[in-house]
């Protein structure tokens, strides 16, 4: 299996990720659970892109990209917005108190730890975010 979506970097976006999401999960029979992770993962990592990849005002797309392999599914966002690799990022220390805790560093904490693999590169001036989850 492989589809792909094309969005623009606007909120009202997430959606059509839902969606996407919702057709995948379906189409592999994934439990609900399962595909309630998957959507956070997703929603976290759109949502950065559409909030800090590029200037405000500025129109760009975002793709999104799953395939399925035996028991495997691979998600890789593309942007070419300002480069950013956030899994070089420390992970958050999920014990501190959240009101005692700096601004971000959650989102991908989580994503690490409902995904098995999640890598960055940036080629030919995109973002590249792969992201695989046994299944």
């Amino acid at each position: 299996m492989r589809k792909e979506l094309l969005i623009k970097n606007q909120i009202g976006e997430l959606e059509r990720v839902n969606q996407f999401l919702e057709e995948i999960a379906e189409e592999l029979g994934l439990d609900m659970e399962l595909q309630m992770n998957l959507n956070l993962v997703l929603e976290e990592m759109v949502s950065n892109v559409i909030f800090y990849a590029y200037p405000e005002g500025k129109s760009a797309d975002i793709e999104l990209v799953a395939e399925s392999h035996d028991k495997e599914l691979t998600f890789v966002l593309t942007d070419r917005g300002k480069e950013f690799d956030p899994t070089a990022k420390e992970d958050a220390d999920p014990n501190v108190n959240p009101m005692d805790r700096d601004i971000g560093g959650m989102g991908i904490y989580i994503v690490k730890n409902i995904m098995n693999e999640v890598t960055y590169q940036r080629l030919e001036g995109r973002n590249l975010l792969t992201m695989k989850k046994d299944i």
